[in-house]
């Protein structure tokens, strides 16, 4: 049975930190569900792309997942005014379930309360609002969580999520038929 990840498009979300996940984890055979944060199965990026999504996160909240994965960019805002949202986050880390976020969506599992001790990482303009130490590094996977820094760590971010969801092997795999850098 094929891991399963819930990655999360809400209005303004960063074109290629959504995309470069998604494309990985599917790569890698992860089931992933895009769900839109609107009423209906699309979302509008941070440069104004329309994007259709698999549906509607209303819909797929309640379901189980292995991962749930945040894309940044001005989008977080929309991320962290949704209680229904952050309530899931909570569960999914208590359940023991990777709860990921890149760029500025780390913001957002702080907000929600769900970081610890762990490491992170994040935008660098975001780290105050972290309440934390952050790691001026591509990506830091530490337990249940793992964030990325920015647009430019996507790829790389989601070859660590599908390597927690899959094995080395497979996100070896995968880096190596996109010509990608892992590890």
């Amino acid at each position: 049975m094929s891991a399963k990840a819930l990655v999360v498009f809400a209005d303004g979300f960063e074109d290629i930190e959504a995309v470069a996940v998604v494309d990985v984890l599917r790569r890698g055979g992860v089931d992933v569900v895009a769900a839109s944060l609107n009423a209906e199965p699309y979302a509008v990026s941070a440069h104004g792309i329309r994007m259709s999504t698999d549906a509607i996160l209303a819909d797929v909240i309640e379901g189980d997942f292995d991962a749930i994965v945040l894309p940044g960019g001005p989008g977080t805002q929309n991320l962290k005014a949704c209680e229904p949202l952050t309530a899931r986050i909570r569960r999914q880390k208590e359940s023991g379930g990777l709860v990921c976020a890149i760029c500025a969506a780390p913001t957002v599992l702080e907000a929600a309360d769900v970081l610890e001790d762990e490491s992170v990482t994040c935008y660098p303009s975001c780290r105050t609002e972290m309440g934390r130490r952050v790691e001026d590094v591509p990506v830091v996977a530490d337990g249940q969580i793992i964030t990325g820094q920015a647009p430019g760590a996507a790829t790389l971010f989601g070859l660590v999520v599908l390597e927690h969801l899959t094995d080395e092997r497979t996100a070896h795999a995968v880096a190596n038929g996109m010509v990608a850098d892992f590890k």
